[in-house]
């Protein structure tokens, strides 16, 4: 009885340790690509395959070939970088990228930069295209043509990176800003230009001012002039009439006025008042 007990023991072992070195084998010749990944295999013969191994399971020779797992899924970065303006400024800048591997040139990304491809690329490539575009602007114009810098750092990083099998699916500078001085500098200027315009307001408005009243004084002279030609044409008469006139206003005048008194005539001690409501 023990030594069926034993027997079946090892039977039972063995079956384990075959059982265990068949899963093994079978780990072993298997490998999964996952979803948002592609895989590229390396051959101990013939070195990279040139073709890419989409999701799903698949076999491979063990020991002769080994795969090597990608993540094709579009991956955010972020870096910042310190860079000289034309008018010699300096300006710090953070940009995101957005960026993921050209699927069908992935053996060609492993064999010349291997799994992290994109952090040995972006960061250096993303300094080099905004020292080399912030270089061509002024300071101030780095806010006034904002949309004209992002669109050639843009067109630069997505150039630059296409050398590279990298595609980028955004770019954007997300933070720009100045040194505390140049900051400063700025304020100054705003001020003082506002201070010109205020100037040339009050320069303008004396200037206008000037002009109407050397318009009105010409025009006071033209109409003196008018006057004394009148006059001189018609003699004593057109003065009379304009006598004539003012007394007319003057009595309208006072006969619009309450309580007001006159003497009739010349020697006469009698007070008249004139009221209009009587």
């Amino acid at each position: 009885m023990g030594i069926t007990q034993t027997a079946g023991a090892f039977f039972t072992n063995l079956a384990r340790a075959a059982l265990g070195t068949a899963a093994i084998a079978a780990n072993s010749v298997l490998y999964t690509v996952d979803g948002g990944q592609r895989a590229v295999l390396f051959d101990r013969f013939r070195g990279v395959l040139d073709d890419t191994v989409g999701e799903g399971t698949h076999f491979l020779i063990p020991w002769l070939q080994t795969p090597y797992i990608f993540d094709i899924r579009t991956r955010h970065h972020t870096f910042s970088s310190i860079s000289g303006t034309k008018d010699l400024q300096m300006v710090n800048l953070t940009l995101r990228i957005l960026s993921r591997p050209e699927i069908s040139r992935l053996p060609s990304i492993f064999k010349t930069l291997g799994l992290e491809y994109d952090e040995k690329v972006l960061p250096s490539i993303g300094n080099e295209v905004l020292k080399a575009v912030v270089a061509q602007f002024n300071a101030d114009e780095l806010l006034t043509e904002r949309a004209r810098v992002s669109a050639l750092v843009r067109e630069s990083l997505i150039r630059r990176a296409g050398d590279f099998n990298i595609v980028l699916d955004d770019v954007a500078i997300t933070h720009l800003s100045y040194s505390a001085e140049f900051s400063k500098a700025v304020e100054q200027k705003q001020v003082a230009q506002q201070e010109a315009e205020r100037s040339r307001f009050v320069v303008a408005k004396a200037e206008q001012e000037q002009r109407a009243a050397v318009i009105r004084a010409e025009g006071e002279s033209e109409s003196a002039k008018l006057i004394s030609e009148a006059t001189t044409g018609a003699g004593m008469g057109l003065i009379e009439l304009r006598r004539i006139e003012a007394s007319r206003e003057i009595c309208a005048t006072l006969g619009r006025s309450n309580n007001v008194m006159y003497l009739p005539g010349t020697g006469s001690q009698m007070l008249v008042g004139l009221n209009p409501s009587r």
